[in-house]
């Protein structure tokens, strides 16, 4: 009879083990303690101010000084702020400041932190789904999710979009400056296509997303933001109107469609002859190992509990994934009849693919 061999226990490796455990679960509860500095206004009181003891951070911000004292300790020990033990005070260093107060830097962090949350709060749902095998789709989520989603993306947009993306592809911002016409599919709140509207006067942009909610927050910011130049429609990716774009967009979200190559062959046939799709999605490789890193990290957890969930929800539900990569984004544009495909631009986040017919 064969026996079974137990692997002898490294108790060093199991102790480091446990230990890198609980810094993981203090993260996790850091990720709600930084959505609570950021709406309570915590982390812009500090901002600039120079050591404060608790209670002047409590008065700056109107909130109870005994949960400011220690939400302020819980910052501490994870290296967000900065004490001094000899006089009880906490300074929020620049850096940190810049990440966690200024909503036009590219290294903005609050919206990061709010979709993780809103993820962290709907994975119940999630894990009843991957016992049945059914899918959530986005508007099943909580607020957390689409305003957090929003302000992640936003500043990567504001940052890119305008100075190295677009540039990036082949003639289209000369058509823009002329006055072209542009869909911009899964369009969210609208942040991508306001921010274009607001660029190319001479354009029409018409924002699609098939989440009635988005888009009924996209048409008030476009009001906010007075672009007239820009509007917005509830419409499945599949299914958006129009014909003869000068240039269709996608933005973190073709891998999120539960049939992504219909998607492609949609925008295959509403492109004019010369028009040109824009994909921007997140920065994967084509192997697992290739994702084995941080940036991959947090998108295969996003995956898991949003992406992959909200592709299942629908027809065909082929569940590309956050980290598809680019062959696998090759394959879909390709096999729906466009014959051009190419990396244009990539940022630590973002690969950004340009396709012609």
């Amino acid at each position: 009879m064969a026996t079974i061999e137990e692997t002898p226990l490294d108790l060093e490796k199991l102790e480091a083990f446990v230990f890198r455990a609980v810094d993981e679960v203090g993260a996790t509860l850091n990720t709600a303690l930084v959505v609570m500095g950021d709406r309570l206004g915590l982390y812009r009181a500090l901002a600039g101010a120079g050591p404060l003891t608790s209670t002047e951070l409590a008065k700056r911000t109107g909130t109870a000084e005994r949960y400011v004292r220690e939400w302020l300790n819980a910052q501490a020990a994870g290296g967000y702020v900065e004490y001094d033990p000899e006089s009880g005070r906490y300074t929020l260093p620049p850096e940190q400041a810049l990440a966690l107060t200024d909503s036009e830097s590219p290294a903005y962090l609050p919206g990061f932190f709010q979709i993780a949350l809103g993820s962290v709060l709907d994975s119940p749902h999630i894990t009843d789904a991957a016992q049945s095998g059914e899918g959530v789709g986005w508007h099943q989520h909580n607020h957390n999710v689409f305003d957090g989603c929003e302000r992640f993306f936003r500043p990567g947009y504001n940052a890119n979009l305008l100075t190295s993306w677009l540039p990036a592809l082949d003639g289209v911002v000369e058509k823009l400056e002329r006055g072209a016409t542009v869909a911009d599919v899964g369009c969210g709140h609208g942040s991508s296509t306001i921010l274009m509207a607001k660029a190319f006067p001479s354009s029409t942009f018409i924002g699609s997303d098939y989440h009635e909610g988005s888009i009924e927050t996209a048409r008030e910011r476009a009001r906010d933001a007075g672009v007239a130049n820009a509007q917005f429609e509830v419409a499945p990716a599949a299914g958006f109107n129009g014909t003869g774009y000068d240039l269709v967009t996608m933005f973190d979200c073709l891998h999120d469609m539960g049939d992504p190559a219909g998607a492609s062959r949609h925008v295959h046939e509403s492109l004019a002859e010369d028009g040109t799709w824009m994909i921007v999605e997140p920065r994967a490789g084509d192997r697992i190992e290739d994702n084995l890193n941080p940036v991959g990290r947090a998108y295969y957890g996003f995956s898991t509990l949003l992406c992959t969930p909200a592709s299942l929800s629908q027809e065909v539900g082929l569940a590309l994934g956050a980290q598809a990569g680019e062959a696998r984004i090759r394959d879909v544009v390709t096999n729906s009849g466009f014959t051009h495909f190419r990396r244009a631009a990539e940022t630590p986040f973002n690969l950004v693919f340009e396709a012609r017919r």
